[in-house]
């Protein structure tokens, strides 16, 4: 991959949980403004080890931590992102899935504990903007919850002269906080033509877990919507990284058709702060200058 020129001064932190969330969800705001010099860190709180494997892996894998953590450095590479810094937490699992009791999964941690250990990273790599997952986790997932939750409490903390840093980092408020959203107006197409095809969008996905009608029946704003479509090509090289979720398959198929016929190359996000003026237009850079200054 051809280096990445100097960074332009601007940074950019994106908090989730697992290895493949930040490409299947946010990835190509993340290369594309890795493009365009900005310094991209991403915080990964697991190692995915209870994501489902392909049997074709499992004989020659010595963990699915291993794989996975080897599939997020490649897919970093890919993006741009110039430092992954991981909480070491277990992944959690769907809700009700054995993994959810684990003493070291992220869902059963104290959300301030984990707080904390963003706010400390916050502070080192002095963010412009961070971005996380909505509240609701993109899909519910309890991990994505809780990696929401633990970043927008870290996000105050991180400027509090009273957060006891283990190493005396100086406090730091970071610009703006957002969340990034999945597209309902594509959902919503994607539950019909499932419906059409005879499939319940209530169980969507390798383990039929995944309650796509729920998810369109919450609904967040949109204050910033990023077209990542110089670097679409980019995104998906880095979704065959993630080969063992199935990564190569991203734009084949049903999802890839629909993909491919409703232009989807664009990310949504939510501000959280600053908060947005009310009638505020939909911007279309994460750094664009805070409503006031509009």
């Amino acid at each position: 991959m051809a280096k990445i020129p100097q960074h332009n001064g601007k940074i950019l932190l994106s908090v989730l949980a697992h290895p493949d969330d930040e490409t299947f969800g946010m990835g190509g705001t993340l290369a594309l403004y890795a493009r365009q010099n900005v310094d991209v860190h991403l915080i990964c709180a697991t190692r995915g080890e209870v994501g489902e494997i392909d049997p074709e892996y499992k004989e020659t894998i010595k963990s699915a931590a291993c794989l996975r953590t080897q599939e997020l450095r490649c897919a970093a590479d890919l993006l741009g992102i110039g430092q992954v810094h991981f909480l070491n937490y277990r992944d959690s699992g769907m809700p009700g899935s054995e993994a959810n009791g684990h003493p070291k999964a992220l869902a059963a941690q104290p959300i301030e504990k984990v707080a904390q250990e963003v706010a400390h990273l916050i502070r080192q790599v002095r963010p412009d903007v961070v971005v996380t997952f909505d509240p609701i986790g993109g899909y519910r997932h309890p991990d994505h919850i809780a990696i929401h939750q633990a970043t927008v409490q870290a996000f105050d903390l991180a400027g509090e002269s009273g957060f006891n840093d283990p190493q005396d980092l100086a406090p730091f408020c970071p610009g703006k906080l957002y969340f990034h959203s999945i597209n309902r107006s594509f959902l919503r197409i994607v539950v019909w033509v499932l419906r059409l095809l005879g499939q319940d969008p209530r169980q969507f996905g390798r383990n039929k877990d995944v309650d796509l009608l729920a998810i369109t029946e919450v609904d967040f704003p949109v204050h910033v919507k990023v077209d990542y479509g110089p670097v679409k090509r980019i995104k998906d090289q880095a979704s065959r990284c993630h080969a063992s979720q199935g990564g190569a398959d991203m734009n084949k198929g049903l999802r890839g058709l629909i993909t491919w016929l409703f232009g989807g190359h664009k990310d949504l996000f939510m501000q959280a702060y600053p908060e947005p003026l009310a009638l505020q237009e939909v911007q279309k850079d994460l750094f664009y200058e805070n409503s006031k200054d509009l």
